[in-house]
């Protein structure tokens, strides 16, 4: 039997927040449902933070109550603090997650406070959802690269990774915000935080501004990981990096992990039809290298 590897799609949450358009319930319901269609079983459907400061994510609470509650897939949703965890719970979320930072910088500019302070911050979240029986996801932002401070040492982002697994988080997702590492850099942070946390509770969180998350999350593999972000289409980006590109799409993810031997449970052209469907909403092409090859060979083969 083949090796599984999971894959966590962030499209429906972080794929979608940076949007300037609106973006109806309708349209992230109808995201979710394709993905669930394609055999997706993780999906990061919401975020419990003030629309004021994050409008896109405004019907969060709608939106997990009309997603498809179907045997083996599983919602989480970005809860900052406790009133968004209260909110959360309300809406029958299973996961939640917060989120730190490797860099001061950014953690000022993102969250006006320091590491230490934010991760201070998440210490009652943490423990409230664990009291309820709510399995925390933490992140670390600017593991490879911080477009305020430039290169980020490992240590700092092992720290910040035990740190989180310390506080009860089960997973921590190791996010490459501003998409500057490389295969090398990969292996040196990832070397770091394996140190002090298993590689089963590390995942990858690869942005694809350098064209380098493919090669990344194979260097990851090489090092034990078997659990990946990825966003649908390649949707996202990160606000605060000129140029940054969106999150690795999570058909080229599929894509690469099946070439491998990995098992994933998505059905890859369904994958792709739901990328195509909120690309269309979007008024853009796809991101998804994958998507636009296998779409231009289903084309020509139409077409003979």
């Amino acid at each position: 039997m083949s090796e599984s590897v999971k894959i966590i799609e962030v499209g429906p949450r972080d794929g979608l927040q940076n949007e300037k358009q609106p973006i109806s319930v309708d349209t992230k319901v109808g995201l979710i449902e394709r993905l669930v269609h394609a055999g997706v079983k993780h999906i990061e459907a919401a975020s419990f933070v003030s629309p004021k400061w994050v409008p896109q994510m405004a019907g969060s609470p709608e939106v997990m109550q009309r997603v498809p509650r179907t045997a083996g897939v599983h919602y989480s949703a970005l809860t900052p603090n406790l009133k968004g965890l209260e909110a959360a719970i309300a809406a029958d979320c299973e996961e939640v997650a917060v989120f730190g930072a490797a860099s001061e910088t950014f953690s000022q500019r993102n969250i006006n406070c320091s590491i230490r302070e934010s991760l201070e911050r998440f210490r009652s979240v943490i423990e409230v959802a664990l009291d309820n029986k709510l399995r925390v996801r933490g992140y670390v932002s600017c593991v490879l690269g911080c477009p305020y401070e430039g290169n980020i040492a490992p240590e700092k982002v092992s720290d910040v990774a035990l740190l989180l697994s310390e506080m009860g988080c089960h997973e921590i997702s190791l996010g490459d915000t501003i998409g500057r590492g490389n295969p090398i850099t990969t292996r040196r942070m990832l070397e770091s935080c394996i140190r002090v946390v298993p590689a089963s509770q590390l995942a990858g969180h690869y942005h694809d501004t350098y064209g380098m998350a493919i090669a990344n999350i194979v260097a990851s593999l090489e090092l034990g990981l078997r659990t990946f972000d990825s966003s649908v289409s390649g949707l996202g980006g990160c606000p605060y990096a000129t140029g940054a590109s969106g999150n690795v799409a999570t058909e080229d993810v599929a894509y690469l992990l099946h070439c491998m031997g990995y098992e994933t449970g998505i059905d890859l052209p369904k994958l792709i039809q739901a990328g195509m469907c909120i690309s269309s909403v979007l008024g853009r092409e796809t991101s998804s290298r994958v998507a636009r090859a296998m779409s231009s060979d289903c084309s020509s083969t139409s077409a003979d």
